[in-house]
């Protein structure tokens, strides 16, 4: 393990102090890098999410992703958790918190905002960064790219339906542009560049390959704490105005993200999955695909409404959380793989 990788808490640490410090010293620039954006994708913040994913998808092995379907377990972990459990583990937090816990300090109108908000966040499963939790706990990346995919597919059909369903309205407006935008920024070109380069590199030797993921692995981390810094400063001035409101909703959403791990990898044991499946299986389920919730936030609530501040909050909070489940997939590998048999966990998902 590299030096990025060992301490990346601590760099992720620092790219989110940057980011606030430098959002409040050059908002402007901030701005500026803010307007750069169509259909609610900030292109600036998709050229580093490319950058962090194009290295892994390299190492995809197109000739391994067929049999992907022979282990369907991880796959079906993954769809339950997103579809059938987490919209609605987010929608009763929402109300728990905001309706009777945290009434007495928020007004009605803005808890029910503050609820929607989250709502989005939770029918959102994540696309781009899970190849890097993926990658960051060792896992079979063929197979993350598969439940991503899938998980895309179903988004498409599923999201409009459950968001309506759960915020009570029916003309949920689901921005079709930054849906499909972001799934070809996120996923189709990273992937079409990494088969094109590994068709190439296999082509010259396996030794070339290697040498060539080494040389470029150090980048999507770069790319990683990039993006830290870019959103934390394009949220910085409301960071420091609103520190108590954010704090009240981060409650909430920290609790649903390690609920949500906690039921998906005690899951994942129990159906017995490796290491390199289980982990990134927990890790999809556990995170959001915040800029689809932050594109219907705001356009069913608008801009500064409390709906697309939760969606906000909700990046803020997924960076640090997420980091301390991958170490924690990490370090509970041995313990994971470990039946109770005293057995050890069979290479391939059933």
């Amino acid at each position: 393990m590299g030096l990025f990788e060992r301490y990346l808490t601590v760099w992720v640490g620092l790219g989110i102090l940057a980011g606030v410090c430098l959002g409040l010293v050059a908002p402007d620039v901030f701005q500026l890098i803010a307007g750069l954006e169509y259909a609610h994708v900030n292109l600036v913040v998709a050229v580093f999410i490319w950058v962090m994913i194009y290295p892994m998808m390299i190492q995809i092995d197109w000739s391994s992703v067929k049999d992907v379907g022979r282990k369907p377990k991880g796959l079906m972990l993954t769809l339950v958790v997103n579809w059938l459990i987490k919209p609605f583990t987010m929608a009763g937090l929402g109300v728990l918190f905001f309706q009777y816990l945290f009434a007495p300090w928020v007004d009605p109108q803005s808890a029910s905002e503050y609820i929607a908000g989250m709502i989005l966040l939770g029918v959102a499963p994540c696309t781009a960064m899970v190849f890097v939790w993926s990658q960051l706990v060792k896992g079979d990346a063929n197979y993350t790219l598969v439940q991503v995919s899938v998980n895309d597919l179903i988004m498409v059909v599923a999201f409009a339906p459950i968001a309506a369903f759960l915020l009570g309205v029916t003309n949920v407006t689901v921005p079709w542009e930054t849906l499909l935008l972001s799934t070809v920024l996120y996923v189709v070109l990273p992937l079409l560049a990494g088969m094109a380069t590994r068709k190439v590199l296999m082509g010259r030797s396996r030794h070339a390959l290697a040498d060539f993921v080494a040389a470029i692995k150090p980048w999507s981390i770069v790319g990683l704490i990039a993006t830290v810094v870019l959103l934390f400063g394009f949220q910085a001035e409301t960071i420091v105005a609103q520190p108590a409101v954010i704090g009240l909703i981060a409650v909430p959403l920290v609790i649903q993200t390690y609920g949500i791990f906690v039921i998906a990898y005690l899951a994942a044991r129990w159906l017995k999955l490796p290491h390199n499946v289980g982990g990134p299986a927990c890790l999809i389920g556990t995170s959001n695909f915040f800029e689809l919730a932050v594109a219907v936030a705001i356009s069913l609530f608008g801009l500064h409404s409390g709906a697309a501040l939760a969606t906000v909050v909700g990046v803020l909070v997924e960076v640090p959380v997420m980091l301390s489940l991958v170490a924690l997939v990490n370090r509970s590998k041995g313990w994971y793989e470990r039946q109770p048999d005293g057995a050890t966990c069979p290479t391939a998902a059933r």
